[in-house]
């Protein structure tokens, strides 16, 4: 991907300017997904919103067929918890405009995807700053028909196959460098032909190999005792393990 910003006044827009032609990409007069389009109220008076993710920034499944033809995006806006989220929910300190929590997460799974791991191909990212914070919303492509790990665990639907493929994907993450801060069943999707993918890379990075590892799988241990599986980390580990000693 060759990720190019825009910018317009107090908005940043960062986006794959791979597929552009040559003309486009050098007047660069406005970026193919407009600063409208980051906007939730947009896509609902367009009728075009076709579902919701659970989670505190409200994602939302998107019919982008206007950019994209056939194309289902993820829309999600950045969202505050805890304490700090009762004086503002969706405003962050402003350090920088590459520091900032929507650019560093669409570089970062820019660069995973280049690197063929399975994580959805982000679209574009946008950033407003207003003095000195900011708001951020981020567009990553919809993987058709997956579901929640979490899910699948909580209907019985996860095997034992399916489980040791989990533990396998992790591996390959980490062997890349890829400490995922929150590690949960809920940010692991399982697709129609059972592969496994990794979402929700906020404050996410790269890093040399650590205990940081072990962190993320007992990170991911605790979510499985949280949606009921707690015997589901066993085959996980296995595989995981098995990855391990097959590396180079």
């Amino acid at each position: 991907m060759r990720l190019t910003t825009y910018r317009a006044g107090k908005i940043f827009i960062l986006y794959d300017a791979h597929s552009l032609c040559d003309a486009d990409r050098a007047s660069q007069t406005a970026p193919p997904i407009p600063p409208r389009a980051f906007d939730p109220a947009y896509w609902r008076d367009a009728g075009r919103v076709i579902g919701e993710a659970p989670g505190r920034g409200v994602s939302l499944f998107l019919d982008a067929s206007p950019f994209e033809a056939g194309a289902q995006w993820v829309l999600r806006p950045y969202r505050r918890g805890g304490l700090i989220a009762r004086l503002s929910d969706d405003r962050y300190l402003w350090t920088g405009l590459e520091r900032s929590r929507a650019f560093r997460e669409c570089r970062l799974t820019a660069k995973l995807f280049d690197l063929g791991l399975p994580v959805p191909r982000p679209v574009a990212a946008r950033v407003t700053r207003r003095g000195l914070t900011y708001q951020a919303t981020l567009i990553t492509e919809r993987i058709p028909g997956a579901r929640a790990l979490a899910d699948l665990l909580q209907r019985d639907e996860a095997g034992s196959a399916l489980l040791a493929h989990v533990g396998a994907t992790i591996r390959r993450f980490h062997d890349a460098g890829l400490d995922h801060v929150d590690l949960n069943a809920r940010n692991l999707l399982v697709d129609p032909q059972g592969e496994v993918w990794l979402i929700d890379l906020d404050r996410c990075r790269l890093r040399p190999q650590g205990s940081w590892q072990a962190g993320n799988l007992a990170r991911l241990e605790r979510s499985l005792v949280t949606f009921g599986a707690p015997g589901a980390m066993a085959a996980i580990r296995s595989a995981y393990d098995i990855s391990a000693k097959a590396s180079p």
